[in-house]
């Protein structure tokens, strides 16, 4: 029964689709007040390496691409080896913004790669067990985004003039990483490019395309470090996530 089992897990295994991670890492930090969000130190680590490490544990992911600016390929390349990114198929340069350098990033992942995990490289926080979700998620429907419900009242406004209230039962904030099928998202990044048409994230070009999107459950602890505000709820994160 043993020996049966491990041929069956294996199958399994083997079925499982081939995952790239692309992780725009290029930002300019406008934000953060001249300090680099991605070197930034939580917990005595850089942002970026908590980042890949979280990538690096994932075992539905197989490869990491890392998307920077030209002169931060040296740097990022250095810290990967000194954190043991072991998941590193290239750093390569990013575009004039985000869309462009996810495209970038793809145009480098594996032929085999059947789904793209496009993830901030300022997301230190995310956990095994929403890669794990949506991830899967993914592999089934082929595209799908960890979300968390909008907590507060969210208005529509022109002019600093209320215009509506909208329904809060309705809306999520949506988090990375987004998955989605590799050459799909190639091809509606693309697609937007040719014909102008602005992308506030990666989903949002499939959405374009008229492909439906899949939520899972985001968590609030899966914050972007933007500003430097966001650097002191990450130092409070690590201390309950060690308490």
């Amino acid at each position: 029964m043993g020996v049966f089992l491990s041929k069956l897990l294996k199958k399994a295994a083997k079925k499982r689709p081939y995952c790239a991670a692309v992780v725009p890492a290029a930002g300019s930090a406008r934000r953060m007040e001249g300090v680099d969000k991605l070197g930034a130190q939580l917990g005595g680590k850089p942002v970026l390496a908590r980042t890949l490490e979280a990538l690096e544990a994932c075992p539905l992911i197989d490869e990491i691409v890392v998307v920077t600016r030209e002169e931060q390929i040296p740097a990022i390349g250095e810290l990967c080896r000194s954190y043991g990114i072991k998941k590193l198929k290239c750093v390569v340069r990013g575009g004039a913004d985000r869309a462009e350098s996810v495209e970038l990033g793809l145009r480098e992942i594996s032929p085999e790669a059947e789904l793209a995990a496009v993830h901030d490289g300022a997301r230190p926080f995310v956990s095994q067990r929403l890669l794990e979700e949506v991830l899967t998620t993914a592999a089934r429907t082929g595209a799908a985004v960890p979300a968390v419900p909008v907590k507060d009242t969210i208005k529509e406004a022109e002019d600093n003039l209320v215009e509506r209230t909208l329904d809060r039962s309705r809306l999520w904030a949506v988090q990375t990483p987004q998955v989605i099928q590799a050459d799909l998202l190639l091809g509606a990044l693309k697609h937007c490019r040719e014909k102008g048409v602005s992308i506030t994230d990666d989903c949002s070009a499939v959405e374009a395309m008229g492909m439906a999107v899949t939520l899972t459950r985001g968590e609030y602890e899966n914050i972007k470090i933007t500003t430097p505000i966001d650097l002191a709820f990450g130092e409070a994160i690590l201390k309950c996530q060690q308490d």
